[in-house]
C-alpha cells in the first residue's frame, strides 16, 4: 500500500516532469492469465477483463474507469508496470491509447534498467510453421509469439536465424525473392518485415550487445545467383531500426560465430571461401574500427564432419566457454594464452548431429544446454549450472518440470536470449 502523504491528488496531470519519489510496498499487480488462446489479441471479452483487473489495482470503481488517467501520476503508472512480467504488456494496448504509448515509449524498459528488473527470457523455434515461443529462464512460464506474417512457403521450410538486439527479436530467412528481415518487437506483441540488410546475407556470425547486433561475414548471392562467401561486415541499431557497414574481417568466412568479450565482437572458426575450416578467429574494437587476427584460436578443436555446425560458444562472467560438439565437452578459452581448458562432459549429445540441434547460450551468470540425453530414449532435456573455469567438472542441474503446454523438440532449430 502507498502510505497516506503519498496518495495521488485527484487533479494530479499526467504530463507533469517534475520527478517524484515513490515508495513501493507490497504491491503485487495482477493481470488474467489469457494464454489459454495466447494470439487471441482481438477478443472483446478478454479486454474486458483486463480492463476490470486494472481499474481494481488503481482502486477505482466501474463509473470512474473513464478517468484513470487522471487520478494516477505518471510515474506511479510506470512503476507499477514495470513491475508486471514481460509477457504481460501486449495486454495493454487494450486498455486505451495512454497505456498503449506509455508502453511503445521504452519508458517502461528503462525503468526496469533502471531498478535492476531486466530478466532473461528464452526464445526457441522448432522449424516448420510453428511458432517462436518465448521461456522465462526456468521454464516455468512460456508464451507463444505471433506467426511470422509471411506467406512465402520458401520462408517457413527453409533455414533460418535469429538474434536478440534489444526487445526485438531479429529473424533472417529466404522467400523466393531472396534474403528477408523480419522483426518481432516486444512492446507491440507484433511482427514487421525489415528493415532490409545493406548485404543480404545467410551463415554468418553474430552477437548482440544492449540495443546494436553485428552480423560478419556469411554468403551473399551475386548478380548471377552464385553464392559468394564474403568478409563484409554490419551492425544493426534497435533504436534506429538501421544498418551500417563498419571495417571488414580479415578472412572472408560462412558457418562462424559471434560473441562479445570484454568490450570487443569475437568472430571464431567457420570455412573460408574455398570451404576450408578455419582455426583462427577475429576480435573487432569499435573505438577504432579495427579488426585484429587471432591465429589458431580453434587449433585443438576436432572437425568429425564436413557438415560440423558453427562453434557452440557463450560468454559468461567475461569467460568464453564452447561446447566441443564431438566430444560433448565444455571447455573454456584463457585469452592470454589463446588456449583452451577442458571442463568435463555435458549432459546433451551434442555429437549425434554434428552439433546441430543443440541450444548452448549463457543466462546471466549461468551457461544453458538444451539436447537430446545421453539416455536410450534420447528425449530432450534442459540443463543449466553455474561454470567456473577453475572447477574440472561442472555441477549441471536439469530442469525437469516445464510449464505445462510447452513441448519441446529433439532438435532445436533456433534459439536465443532476450534480457527485457
Amino acid at each position: 500500500m502507498l502510505r497516506e502523504d503519498q496518495a495521488p491528488k485527484v487533479g494530479a496531470s499526467l504530463s507533469r516532469s517534475e520527478p517524484r519519489k515513490i515508495s513501493m510496498v507490497g504491491i503485487k499487480p495482477h493481470i488474467p492469465d489469457l494464454n489459454v488462446k495466447p494470439c487471441s489479441d482481438s477478443d472483446e471479452e478478454e479486454k474486458g477483463e483486463i480492463a476490470k483487473e486494472f481499474q481494481n489495482l488503481a482502486g477505482l470503481k466501474t463509473h470512474d474507469a473513464y478517468y484513470v488517467d487522471h487520478k494516477l501520476l505518471y510515474e506511479l503508472e510506470v512503476e507499477i508496470i514495470a513491475r508486471l512480467p514481460c509477457f504481460e504488456y501486449w495486454k495493454l494496448q487494450f486498455l486505451n491509447k495512454k497505456f498503449l504509448q506509455l508502453l511503445k515509449s521504452c519508458e517502461i524498459f528503462r525503468v526496469r534498467q533502471e531498478k535492476g528488473l531486466v530478466k532473461p527470457y528464452v526464445i526457441l523455434h522448432s522449424g516448420a510453421v510453428s511458432n517462436w515461443e518465448m521461456f522465462d529462464k526456468d521454464f516455468k512460464t512460456f508464451r507463444r509469439l505471433p506467426k511470422v506474417p509471411s506467406s512465402d512457403y520458401c520462408f517457413f521450410h527453409s533455414d533460418k536465424e535469429t538474434i536478440s538486439v534489444g526487445t526485438q527479436l531479429i529473424v533472417i530467412g529466404r522467400e523466393i525473392d531472396g534474403i528477408v528481415v523480419f522483426r518481432y518487437e516486444l512492446e507491440n506483441h507484433k511482427w514487421f518485415k525489415g528493415p532490409s540488410m545493406i548485404t543480404p546475407r545467410a551463415m554468418y556470425g553474430s552477437a548482440s550487445h544492449g540495443k546494436t547486433a553485428f552480423f560478419a561475414g556469411g554468403i551473399k548471392m551475386d548478380e548471377n545467383g552464385n553464392p559468394v562467401v564474403v568478409q563484409t561486415v554490419e551492425k544493426y541499431n534497435a533504436d534506429t531500426k538501421r544498418w551500417t557497414m563498419i571495417n571488414g574481417m580479415h578472412k572472408p568466412r560462412k558457418f562462424s560465430s559471434g560473441c562479445f568479450l570484454r568490450g570487443k565482437f569475437y568472430v571464431l572458426g567457420g570455412r573460408d571461401d574455398n570451404d576450408k575450416h578455419l582455426t583462427c578467429g577475429e576480435s573487432y574494437d569499435e573505438t577504432t574500427n579495427s579488426w585484429e587476427l587471432i591465429p589458431d584460436m580453434l587449433k585443438d578443436m576436432t572437425v568429425i564432419a564436413h557438415s560440423q555446425s558453427p562453434p557452440l560458444i557463450a560468454v559468461v562472467d567475461d569467460n568464453l566457454y564452447m561446447l566441443e560438439t564431438s566430444l560433448n565437452e565444455l571447455r573454456v578459452y584463457d585469452i592470454n594464452t589463446n588456449n583452451w581448458k577442458k571442463l568435463g562432459v555435458v549432459p546433451v549429445s551434442a555429437n549425434a548431429a554434428f552439433g546441430w540441434g543443440i541450444a548452448f547460450k549463457s543466462i546471466g551468470d549461468r551457461l544453458l544446454v538444451i539436447g537430446t540425453s545421453h539416455s536410450w530414449h534420447r528425449k530432450t532435456v534442459v540443463h543449466s549450472c553455474r561454470p567456473s573455469p577453475d572447477v574440472e567438472e561442472q555441477h549441471w542441474e536439469e530442469i525437469k518440470h516445464w510449464c505445462v503446454g510447452a513441448e519441446l523438440p529433439q532438435f532445436i532449430h533456433n534459439c536465443c536470449v532476450m534480457f527485457a
